[in-house]
């Protein structure tokens, strides 16, 4: 029977990797690694430098496929995000078809949490569910660019006795209602902080957390969103993407 490990990696700083990771890294015969384009080769060469810093004394190989993307424009999200999952499922399957031979195992590793925002568990479960590949498979938790977040801002993600949500950019540029006295927000592609209505909200922001490249900004929302879109933009041409979580709290 083929192994699968779905590995979380952590928001960017090697030192996130778990104890479990590192024995779950030095079991994995073969990694797939999804190339999303040059432009992101960072995240590539992240991963294979946990590998080269925490495997020792296991063979090992890296196979490399490309990273179908989501359609965008004037389109359907749910739609797109089917047919990228569709896609990506497609390709999964084909790797541990020709790429793991019986016995071995596979390993996938994830940006921060598995279960946080990420799509390799729904299609490996997919799979799965097809028939058309078997395997075993196991999840190794990961520090998540909240937890990151909070802790590079130095505060809590909740006070005390209240509540805290976690949600995205395009639920809160839809006008989102929510009565979370803490709100994380993630995936925001359109500076969706803007659509608070309440500028003396507070929002700690940072981007590329726990990478060399990490830039943080914290204050009331009428004093720093103009700062924010700025070293965003700015961001964002210098490196060709952007990854940026932040936490609104009301006042």
């Amino acid at each position: 029977m083929k192994k699968l490990l779905v590995i979380g990696i952590g928001a960017g700083n090697p030192d996130y990797i778990t104890m479990q990771a590192v024995k779950a890294l030095n079991l994995v015969d073969v990694f797939f690694l999804m190339d999303k384009g040059q432009s992101k080769d960072k995240l590539i060469d992240l991963r294979r430098e946990i590998c080269e810093r925490y495997i020792t004394g296991h063979d090992y190989r890296f196979v490399q496929a490309h990273s179908p993307e989501r359609e965008r424009g004037e389109v359907d999200y749910k739609t797109s995000v089917d047919d990228l999952n569709l896609a990506k499922q497609q390709t999964f399957e084909r790797l541990i078809n020709e790429e793991l031979s019986d016995g071995q195992c596979g390993g996938f590793l994830v940006w921060g949490d598995p279960a946080l925002y990420d799509s390799t568990l729904r299609i490996l479960q997919a799979i799965l569910a097809s028939g058309r590949c078997a395997f075993e498979y196991d999840v190794i938790p990961g520090i998540t660019s909240v937890q990151a977040l909070a802790a590079q801002h130095k505060v809590p993600l909740n006070r005390i006795g209240r509540s805290i949500e976690i949600t995205t950019g395009r639920r809160l540029a839809a006008g989102q209602v929510s009565d979370a006295d803490s709100l994380v927000v993630m995936l925001d592609a359109e500076d969706s902080y803007h659509q608070v209505a309440d500028q003396e909200t507070e929002i700690y922001w940072g981007a590329y957390l726990g990478t060399p490249d990490e830039i943080l900004i914290s204050g009331k929302l009428k004093d720093v969103a103009p700062e924010i879109e700025r070293v965003r933009k700015a961001a964002r041409v210098a490196n060709g993407w952007i990854m940026d979580t932040y936490l609104l709290r009301k006042p």
